[in-house]
């Protein structure tokens, strides 16, 4: 979507599944920190620290570039979790929400 505003400028908004895919993430988000007593914007961190993929190896041929990714982010919350005994369902379903975007970052990396 494109709102034209005067002299020329505009505001460009995503498509519409994408936004409304958001909006769902942020209500989602929203209603997981209410659960919490405290320190309710611990919720949002551990989706953002859960949806980072990174490339674990790299290989440059004549013809292309192999790369495998791996979604480090979900993998540190799980560690963390583990060690520190921090198992709150908010937390769980937001780390898993954020694997989920995750695992779309990794199929737009291999087939986009």
């Amino acid at each position: 979507m494109e709102f034209n505003i005067g002299n020329g400028a505009s505001i460009v908004l995503p498509s519409l599944p994408i936004t409304i895919t958001l909006i769902v993430i942020i209500i989602l988000l929203m209603r997981w920190s209410k659960e919490l007593e405290t320190r309710r914007f611990t919720i949002f961190f551990y989706f953002l620290i859960s949806t980072y993929i990174a490339p674990i190896y790299s290989r440059i041929t004549e013809k292309d570039v192999f790369e495998i990714w791996l979604p480090i982010g979900f993998i540190f919350i799980l560690i963390y979790m583990y060690v520190n005994k921090k198992y709150h369902p908010s937390k769980i379903k937001a780390s898993v929400l954020g694997f989920c975007l995750a695992l779309y970052q990794l199929i737009l990396q291999y087939y986009g």
